[in-house]
């Protein structure tokens, strides 16, 4: 079996679009160890002329699949990878990954504490490792309590909203609740503002001091519910933090 840190050539073998600036892109891989919820891989794209550039994408799809995994990419301004994969990629291209990599922003149901709530919190694409999480959690049938709280700029641009609103809908122990930033439409009901200690505190109640948290997000987003989780009585212990640039809410 190859090393998890060994490059090797991925087949893409599906792009689907999830919002106008976001498109989730499969990848069968020739030897894959398995990955848990919250890991991700290295992509490295090599010119003609030798010059290269990598980056690190969350990987999105649950354990339980074999083989292939999705990634969930938002398009960056400026950015050469994620300009690449909107723009030029097709199904059938072949792109160097390695991975999976990453021990310590990890959540799997084999793994899990039977009955411990979890508790997940994400800014934009920050979504993307959780959804591994939640799409295990499904997957494996356990019934941990478990809230998502999900900020997103406008209600096009949430990511995942149809599956989401599917696994809320499922009856197991899990509820998704959304946030707004920028605009809502007609009728909305979520909250419709930026992500807060009151909005933090409101959410996480019903599951208390003892679930486990994991955030992702941009920087800012990250620092503020990490410190408002603390100053609500989590221990520092129980929260698992990732975080990427200015971009998602």
């Amino acid at each position: 079996m190859a090393s998890p840190i060994a490059w090797q050539l991925a087949t893409i073998t599906g792009i689907l679009p999830e919002t106008p600036s976001v498109r989730t892109f499969t990848l069968a891989l020739p030897v894959w160890p398995g990955h848990r919820g919250g890991q991700h891989v290295d992509l490295r794209l090599t010119a003609a002329d030798g010059y290269s550039v990598e980056r690190s994408y969350s990987i999105a799809s649950e354990p339980e699949r074999a083989g292939e995994i999705d990634l969930t990419v938002e398009r960056i301004e400026g950015g050469e990878v994620s300009a690449f994969l909107h723009d030029v990629a097709m199904v059938g291209d072949r792109i160097e990954v390695r991975g999976p990599i990453g021990g310590y922003f990890v959540w799997d149901a084999a793994t899990a504490t039977p009955g411990e709530p979890l508790f997940l919190l994400a800014g934009g694409s920050g979504i993307a490792p959780l959804m591994a999480m939640l799409r295990d959690r499904a997957a494996a049938r356990v019934r941990n309590p478990a809230r998502l709280l999900f900020s997103s700029r406008h209600f096009e641009e949430v990511i995942y909203r149809h599956e989401l609103d599917r696994l809320a809908a499922a009856g197991d122990g899990l509820e998704v609740v959304h946030t707004l930033t920028r605009s809502q439409p007609p009728g909305w009901t979520g909250y419709a503002r930026r992500i807060d200690d009151r909005m933090i505190a409101d959410v996480l109640s019903p599951l208390g001091a003892g679930a486990r948290c994991f955030i992702c997000g941009p920087t800012a987003l990250v620092e503020i519910a990490s410190s408002a989780l603390v100053r609500l009585g989590l221990p520092a212990d129980r929260i698992r933090t990732e975080r990427f640039g200015p971009t998602g809410t």
